[in-house]
């Protein structure tokens, strides 16, 4: 009996050193891998330490505010001067005015957006994109191109012309065409109130011109001078009636070859519904924008003598 349990207490002690050997042996390694920077303590931190939010960098944008009546050439220098792009860069974006592409081989060929815009489907393909333009405030990132914006700009017209106005155009045997070359003169003409939607007068002077282009008569515009020598004048000479432009419609009977700005809404629906009335002529007194319209020729003499300088 004593024997056995001498045996017993041998092995029991011999257990306990190999257990306090280990624990040594084992408890080093611990305390070293607990101490180590990547180590223990490094791993638990990296699964319970709370990630940063990643910060999202805002790109500045900008606000522009494109006019009713401004031409593509307003525009570009109304870029230049808010140091969006040179005016040249936008122009070779949207086409330069009054150019036919057919006949200029020096500037960068025309973008064609019309697979993207049914609407552009009659523009002549020589010719750029003024007329279309849509006027509207629009906000941009300060690093958009010029493209970029004239996409909003193309998309605003879409949404702006509605189904019922392209089906009226149709039924009275115009273009879309047309129409904003039409729409383009009146922005020029017309006073236009866009805070009270009143594009009357502008309707009236639709109805003078349709009939003058129905019986053949020259539409004899101020607005296509001023186009075309980029000069604003109350009253214009009878040299300035006769250069040689396809955009004089003092010289040519017909609608110019293109739009001669970028009309607002007002002076599209004033050009696909005009007022008829028994006026053939009209006038604007210097500094007023109060119309003057007469039914004849030597009424409206008597209105220039009395109302113009």
């Amino acid at each position: 009996m004593y024997r056995i349990i001498r045996y017993l207490f041998l092995i029991g002690l011999s257990l306990l050193a190999t257990a306090l050997l280990l624990s040594v042996i084992f408890g080093r390694s611990l305390l070293q891998s607990l101490s180590a920077d990547s180590g223990f303590f490094g791993r638990l931190d990296s699964l319970f330490k709370k990630e940063e939010p990643v910060k999202m960098e805002l790109r500045p944008e900008e606000s522009v505010r494109l006019i009713e009546g401004w031409n593509s050439r307003d525009m570009s220098q109304y870029f230049e001067r808010q140091g969006l792009w040179q005016s040249e860069e936008f122009l070779e974006a949207v086409g330069f005015p009054q150019i036919d592409y057919n006949k200029n081989n020096d500037l960068p060929p025309l973008v064609d957006y019309s697979a993207e815009f049914s609407f552009l489907d009659d523009k002549p393909d020589n010719r750029g994109l003024e007329g279309y333009l849509y006027p509207d405030t629009y906000r941009i990132f300060a690093s958009s191109s010029p493209a970029d914006l004239v996409e909003k700009m193309l998309s605003n017209f879409d949404q702006k012309l509605t189904d019922k106005m392209r089906a009226d155009i149709k039924a009275q045997g115009k273009t879309i065409y047309e129409i904003v070359t039409m729409a383009s003169i009146l922005e020029k003409e017309a006073p236009i109130n866009y805070a009270d939607g009143d594009n009357r007068d502008a309707r009236i002077i639709a109805g003078i011109f349709w009939d003058r282009l129905e019986v053949g008569q020259a539409l004899q515009s101020c607005a296509t001078l001023a186009y075309i020598l980029g000069v604003n004048k109350s009253q214009y000479s009878t040299a300035d009636t006769k250069i040689e432009s396809p955009y004089n419609t003092y010289k040519y009977r017909d609608l110019p070859p293109g739009p001669i700005s970028n009309p607002g809404i007002l002076a599209i629906e004033a050009a696909i519904y005009p007022l008829n009335t028994s006026y053939n002529y009209f006038l604007t007194p210097a500094g007023s924008s109060k119309i003057i319209y007469s039914t004849s020729y030597a009424e409206h003499l008597r209105n220039k003598s009395k109302y113009l300088p």
